[in-house]
């Protein structure tokens, strides 16, 4: 029976795979391993965000990693005082590591949020779409299809309904998919000819935005949109490692 793995080696994996070191992200972000634990990596859990629900689900069922897209820390050193100290406490007392890939697992062709959506909802012929500080977080490919038809598989692969704001043609041609708050991507994808933008979701500017630029906007939720990276990252390290692993659900209904 094969030893089980030290969590440094699953890290090291992981920062290589996802490049974290090679992708720019939000200054506070801190891509990679944020909370560590002693101990060996046998039981993975995966999940969208870094809630106290979350770690107290991971936790309870014996997780020694949890990896996560949303992690811990984005606005920079704060006291770890109230829900903050709280979600450290339940890790440390639960001998929990914690993971965290944001803008590297957006981006990752294989395991990437945006592509693992985009194949499934039938995109051919895929390519890097979706500029963010020199990196491309999206992806865009071929269609042909209605705007309508189009939503219906975007319903059926989240579980739940999906907004349409109308701006490009009736039937798609080409669309690009940026999970998660990606309707600020618009302008570009007018400007790659893109007849259609799968995302999470927009604000109010972005409606008035996608009919002026042509462009229709699909909003299938943030959460929604973004369980995909995580769930690939899950099946990765349970055949590369023998882990058992699980996803946690947790939505957060946006």
């Amino acid at each position: 029976m094969a030893r089980p793995a030290a969590l440094a080696e699953v890290v090291a994996f992981l920062d290589e795979y996802l490049d974290v070191a090679g992708t720019p992200d939000y200054p506070g972000a801190l891509n990679g391993l944020q909370v560590g634990a002693a101990g060996p990596v046998e039981r993975v859990a995966v999940a969208v965000d870094a809630s106290a629900a979350v770690i107290r689900e991971a936790t309870r069922a014996g997780a020694d990693l949890l990896v996560v897209h949303h992690g811990l820390f984005w606005g920079g050193v704060r006291p770890l005082t109230g829900y903050r100290y709280e979600r450290i406490r339940l890790l440390v007392e639960g001998g929990t590591a914690l993971y965290s890939a944001h803008l590297p697992l957006d981006a990752h062709p294989e395991a990437g949020n945006a592509a693992v959506l985009a194949r499934r909802l039938g995109f051919g012929a895929l390519e890097p779409f979706g500029r963010f500080e020199g990196a491309t977080v999206g992806w865009k490919g071929a269609l042909s299809l209605s705007a309508g038809t189009l939503a219906a598989r975007i319903e059926n692969a989240v579980g739940g309904p999906v907004q349409v704001l109308p701006g490009g043609p009736e039937t798609i041609e080409t669309a690009g998919v940026v999970t998660g708050a990606g309707a600020s991507f618009l302008e570009e994808a007018a400007a790659s000819g893109l007849h259609a933008l799968v995302t999470g979701e927009a604000a109010h500017h972005h409606a008035l935005e996608a009919a002026e630029l042509g462009v229709t906007l699909l909003l299938g939720g943030h959460y929604a949109t973004e369980t995909w990276g995580v769930r690939a990252l899950g099946d990765l390290l349970g055949g590369r490692f023998g882990a058992e692993t699980w996803f946690v659900d947790s939505p957060t209904g946006l």
